[in-house]
């Protein structure tokens, strides 16, 4: 005997899926910038067609010194 809840599941096609999830309109068609910062950090997002391009700096200060950190992803869609 199971006593987990059984769901009824459907499958969607990339289509629908696209309409729910705000799909793109094609290859190209959508630039997007982001820009995040606080105290010390700054981080920068770009989406162009199938790329996207994530940057990010920050930096803090404690007295065992100074700690900067670094870091770009890339992701292809």
């Amino acid at each position: 005997m199971h006593l987990a809840p059984h769901l009824p599941t459907a499958e969607l096609s990339e289509a629908d899926l696209d309409a729910v999830a705000g799909g793109r309109a094609g290859a190209g068609a959508a630039f997007d910038l982001g820009v995040h910062a606080e105290a010390g950090a700054l981080g920068v997002h770009l989406e162009a067609g199938g790329v996207g391009l994530t940057a990010g700096m920050g930096a803090s200060v404690s007295p065992q010194g100074l700690a900067v950190d670094g870091h770009l992803h890339a992701t292809l869609y």
